[in-house]
C-alpha cells in the first residue's frame, strides 16, 4: 500500500516542473532585453540571433546616457510614481476606513461604483481624460500624470485595504477610546501600522503601473518635452525606417532598475500584505 507521501509526490513534482516552466517563460523576455542591451549592433541585427554574446559592449547604455533629456525623463518619472504612490495610500487608506467602519448612506453603491470605474478600460477613459486635462489647463504638466493615476489607482486600493481594516477587531477600537486615545490617535497610532502591510502591497501595484505608463504619458504630455517620463524616451531610439534596437533595449534595462529595487526593499512587506489580502 502506497503510502500518502509517495501518492502525492508525482504531483508535487508535475507542479514544481510547472512552475519552473512557467518561470523561465517569463524570465525569459527580461533575459533577451538585458541581453540585446549588451549586445553589438552586428548581433542584434543578425538574421541568427543567438542568446548569448560573446563581445558584451557598453555602447547601447552610452547612448542612452549620452541624451541630454534622459536625465530629466528620469527625474519626472519618480516624481510622479512617488507623488502617485503616496497621495493613493493616504487616500486609500482614509476611504477604506470610512466604508468600513463608518455607516452612512449609499455607502453599498459607493462600493460598487469602486469596482465599476476599475472595470472600464483606460483606453476608453483617455480621450474624456484629455479633454478633462485641457479644461483643467494641465495638459503638458506632471499633473496629467498625477492625477488620473490617483484615480486609477484608488478603486484596487480601497478594496484591499477595506480588508485589512475590516481584520482589525472593533473591540481594540473600544478599548483604545476607553484609554482615552482620540479619533484621529486611534487612526494613526493604532490603526495605520495594523494596516501598513496593506499598504505596502498597493504601493507596489501603484508604482509599477505609474513607472511604467506609456499611454497618458503619450497623450497628455504633447508639446513640452521637458516634462515628459522615461518610457517617453523609448521613442528617441525607435525610429521606423531604422529602429535603434540596442538603445531601445538599454532604456528598458534602465526602467527596469527601479523597479526591482523598490520590489526588493517592499518584498517582505508585500508578501505579509498579500498573505493577509489572501487570508481575509
Amino acid at each position: 500500500m502506497n503510502s500518502p507521501g509517495f501518492v502525492r509526490r508525482p504531483w508535487r513534482l508535475a507542479a514544481e516542473a510547472s512552475a519552473l516552466v512557467i518561470a523561465v517563460v517569463v524570465a525569459f523576455p527580461l533575459y533577451w532585453m538585458v541581453l540585446s542591451a549588451f549586445k553589438p549592433a552586428g548581433e542584434i541585427e543578425s538574421s541568427e540571433p543567438r542568446p548569448w554574446t560573446l563581445a558584451p559592449t557598453l555602447d547601447s547604455f552610452r547612448r542612452v546616457f549620452g541624451q541630454q533629456e534622459f536625465g530629466r525623463y528620469f527625474a519626472n518619472s519618480l516624481i510622479v510614481a512617488c507623488a502617485v504612490v503616496v497621495a493613493s495610500a493616504l487616500i486609500a487608506f482614509l476611504a477604506a476606513t470610512a466604508v468600513t467602519r463608518f455607516r452612512f448612506r449609499f455607502r453599498t453603491t459607493l462600493l460598487i461604483m469602486f469596482l465599476v470605474a476599475q472595470m472600464v478600460p483606460v483606453e476608453a477613459l483617455t480621450i474624456p481624460l484629455f479633454f478633462q486635462m485641457r479644461d483643467f489647463g494641465q495638459l503638458n504638466t506632471l499633473g496629467a500624470l498625477i492625477l488620473p493615476h490617483i484615480a486609477f489607482s484608488l478603486p484596487f486600493a480601497i478594496w484591499m485595504l477595506r480588508g485589512f481594516v475590516k481584520a482589525v477587531p472593533e473591540a481594540l477600537e473600544e478599548a483604545a477610546y476607553l484609554d482615552g486615545a482620540s479619533r484621529s490617535r486611534f487612526l494613526w497610532q493604532i490603526l495605520f501600522p495594523l494596516v501598513f502591510p496593506g499598504l505596502v502591497a498597493t504601493s507596489v501595484f501603484s508604482f509599477i503601473s505609474t513607472w511604467n505608463d506609456f499611454l497618458f504619458a503619450k497623450s497628455f504630455i504633447i508639446s513640452d518635452t521637458s516634462q515628459s517620463t522615461l518610457p517617453m524616451a523609448l521613442l528617441v531610439f525607435y525610429k521606423p525606417e531604422e529602429p535603434d534596437w540596442g538603445g531601445v533595449m538599454a532604456v528598458s534595462t534602465v526602467m527596469t532598475v527601479p523597479v526591482l529595487i523598490f520590489f526588493v526593499l517592499v518584498q517582505r512587506r508585500l508578501v505579509s500584505g498579500l498573505g493577509g489580502a489572501v487570508k481575509d
